[in-house]
């Protein structure tokens, strides 16, 4: 993932220095396991977790040679240790060292994106509760449908990042698995008691069943993970960016000073970091169907895996990292137009209460479908007339032999509609 887009923390977890740190320990602490069963003298696993050390330019250039960068990797690390380096690596296989070191940077890299998410649930649960009462105008297909609040937009929001805070625990549990079972996974060369050691040390739980890979049904469930909450954070940029719409205009992007929207436009605020994200997230769901493709491999293994989870590894988790703090910033530091919502709320006239006016006629013992009508009719008028919506109902004989003009007045408070935000609310943030 190109700098642009990444954060250190995240970014740290796939440099090489960090890959190779993780197959050395890997390699020490399956000889201490072997030492501690007899296999392998203790002394010798004593000077391996000494001595044991890599060059990175080293490793790259054996691996011009070798075309393997696990075997380069052993050569570098035996150049260091030297005659106990014969113990290292007894009874393992590559993906014994390649799959539990993507276990380990998949499990840390889980860790920083629910950590992500925290954040972004904070900055929601607060603006959420700043909002709570303030209304503004719910629309379903893009058009005006009933009142609601902002707050309760933020609460929805809220209520969908707790769930995939949920969604990214289970997918680092199912992913962080350890494998040291040997060629096709027998234990033939390796005591399963060195899988386990090596396990609870770097956090990991020993893969139950594997083949000569930890089956990829784990790596697939993982990268969905992050595809719905990458989907997640589209949703609620899309949100913003509609709503800072200038024929909307009820929030915006923070607009910092010396800001530029434009080239050629000097009046232009662009929501720039909404569209970015929208951006970001098509990136996050394009690792999800190769990594879905990874399950189905040859026999007990082959390699068509490998070329994609180099990529989809580092740049789905950089990616998303990126994306979630920019998406707390922008929820932290969004402009909310109170009044625009008003004014929005207002534009049709009051058909926004056609609901309660239709319902208010069924219980004043008028049909269905003649109060459909009748409330339609009238709504049509409002909307394309401009009179106010109440105002016609008034005049209309089949609405006022059924209720009186106090009736009506009553069913246009808005607050009718946002009687229950505060059971919503605490449903959300207290249950």
């Amino acid at each position: 993932m190109i700098p642009r887009y990444s954060r250190p923390e995240m970014a740290a977890i796939w440099e090489p220095e960090a890959r190779f740190r993780i197959w050395l320990d890997i390699e020490i602490l399956a000889c201490e396991a072997q030492a501690d069963l007899g296999v392998i003298p203790r002394e010798a696993a004593r000077e391996i977790r000494k001595r044991g050390a890599f060059e990175i330019e080293r490793i790259d250039e054996l691996e011009k040679e070798t075309r393997h960068d696990v075997i380069a990797f052993l050569t570098n690390v035996a150049e260091h240790i030297g005659e106990p380096s014969r113990f290292v690596h007894q009874g393992m296989t590559s993906s014994d060292v390649l799959d539990t070191c993507l276990s380990v940077q998949l499990a840390r890299a889980a860790d920083i994106l629910i950590t992500d998410i925290d954040g972004l649930l904070d900055a929601l649960e607060r603006r959420a509760h700043e909002h709570r009462e303030t209304v503004c105008i719910g629309r379903s297909h893009g058009i005006h449908a009933e009142p609601t609040t902002f707050g309760l937009k933020l609460a929805g929001f809220y209520a969908e990042f707790r769930r995939n805070r949920e969604r990214m625990e289970t997918a680092r549990r199912e992913v962080a698995t350890c494998k040291l079972s040997g060629s096709v996974g027998t234990f033939a060369n390796v005591d399963p008691r060195v899988e386990a050691y090596v396990a609870e040390n770097l956090g990991l739980a020993p893969e139950p069943v594997s083949t000569q890979i930890i089956p990829r049904d784990r790596h697939a469930a993982f990268f969905a993970a992050l595809g719905v909450v990458a989907s997640s954070v589209e949703r609620l940029a899309t949100e913003v960016r509609h709503l800072q719409r200038t024929e909307v205009r009820e929030a915006q992007e923070f607009f910092s000073e010396g800001q530029k929207g434009s080239s050629s436009m000097p009046h232009k605020k662009n929501p720039i970091l909404t569209e970015n994200l929208t951006g970001l997230a098509r990136l996050v769901r394009g690792a999800v169907t190769p990594a879905l493709e990874n399950v189905a491999l040859w026999h007990e293994r082959d390699i068509s895996h490998s070329s994609v989870e180099r990529m989809i590894g580092p740049d789905a988790t950089v990616t998303l990292d990126f994306a979630l703090a920019r998406l707390t910033s922008v929820v932290d530091r969004l402009i909310v137009h109170p009044e625009n919502m008003r004014r929005n709320l207002e534009a049709l006239g009051g058909v926004i209460h056609s609901q309660r006016v239709l319902l208010a006629l069924t219980q004043a013992d008028v049909s269905r479908e003649d109060a459909y009508a009748a409330v339609q009719d009238n709504a049509m008028k409002a909307v394309e007339s401009g009179t106010g919506f109440l105002e016609l109902l008034k005049r209309d004989k089949r609405v006022t032999d059924a209720l009186s003009d106090g009736e009506l007045e009553a069913l246009f408070d808005v607050g009718y509609h946002t009687k229950h935000v505060d059971t919503i609310f605490k449903r959300v943030f207290e249950e």
